[in-house]
């Protein structure tokens, strides 16, 4: 076990899985605390947290966050699609044995977050996806940021495209340019909260451990979510609370809403006037309201 200078516990390890490949996981909280399974953004690695730790100690929140094939230390698998992911999370409940936990994706975690809710029904309490990824119709493309749309663009054409501009993208994020000026045309709300020295901190440290492999595991990644996903959304029988901005030039509300109307047990919560970064805003609400829903299915009769 290890503290962070803000007090924060963790603890790193690695599960093999039965392919042979490596799964990298983290533990962040105090052991006893309540486990909730926490998927981070695309490009994102287990070194994910939130900048002000002290809305996770009040709550008593223990996150287990995984990186995701490629990503950090976890094992790269060319081609893959998204389901995947839920196999392996799966696995790393059995590791941990957590037999029911309620999950978190943002952004690119949350179609990885619907995922495991459709394949481990008996697994998830309840999910959170909080401003994430949808598929995108071209008319969609021109309300992006612009690394996003020429990632959509690539995407269109194949792996090879997309990994040249991934190549570029890693090497300005972890140079002197960061995420601020990756990001430079973002909303105005999104480019204040990207001010933040300890989010930039966070982010910055995210991005190295997400990216030190190369560009590859994000190349798959983009191209996992960009094709039709291979589960159906609705087989998905938790009750989802979406959170989305309506400014949200990386994740539009209208891909979030088209995917959103596909569940069964859906709560879409927009946040009016915020972008892609809302969340830093609102983490102790949704947060409060995931473990809420959890625990009234907890309490029911098995």
């Amino acid at each position: 076990m290890s503290v962070t200078e803000d007090g924060l516990t963790y603890e790193d390890g690695r599960l093999e899985l039965p392919d042979g490949r490596t799964v990298a996981w983290r533990w962040w909280g105090e052991a006893g605390g309540t486990p909730v399974l926490r998927l981070q953004g695309t490009p994102g690695s287990r070194l994910f947290q939130h900048p002000d730790p002290a809305i996770q100690l009040s709550l008593g929140v223990r996150y287990l966050m995984a990186d995701r094939p490629g990503y950090g230390g976890s094992t790269r698998l060319p081609g893959r699609g998204v389901a995947v992911i839920a196999d392996d999370l799966a696995a790393l409940l059995d590791y941990h044995h957590l037999d029911r936990v309620p999950v978190m994706g943002s952004s690119g975690g949350g179609p990885h977050a619907l995922a495991i809710a459709a394949r481990y029904p008996e697994r998830v309490t309840a999910v959170s996806v909080v401003v994430g990824a949808s598929r995108l119709e071209p008319e969609e493309v021109g309300r992006l940021v612009g690394v996003n749309a020429a990632g959509y663009a690539a995407a269109e054409v194949g792996w090879e495209p997309v990994h040249r501009l991934g190549v570029e993208l890693r090497e300005r994020l972890l140079g002197d340019e960061g995420i601020t000026g990756v990001l430079s045309d973002a909303p105005s709300h999104d480019r204040a909260l990207m001010r933040d020295p300890a989010w930039l901190r966070m982010i910055r440290a995210g991005n190295a451990e997400a990216l030190r492999q190369g560009a590859e595991g994000w190349t798959d990644e983009v191209m996992a979510l960009h094709r039709e996903w291979d589960f159906e959304l609705g087989s998905v029988q938790a009750t989802v609370t979406w959170w989305h901005g309506d400014d949200d030039m990386n994740a539009p509300l209208s891909a979030a809403q088209r995917a959103a109307a596909r569940l069964r047990r859906v709560d879409l919560r927009v946040w009016h006037g915020q972008g892609h970064l809302a969340a830093l805003e609102h983490e102790r609400e949704i947060l409060e309201e995931l473990l809420g829903r959890s625990a009234e299915v907890v309490r029911l009769p098995s």
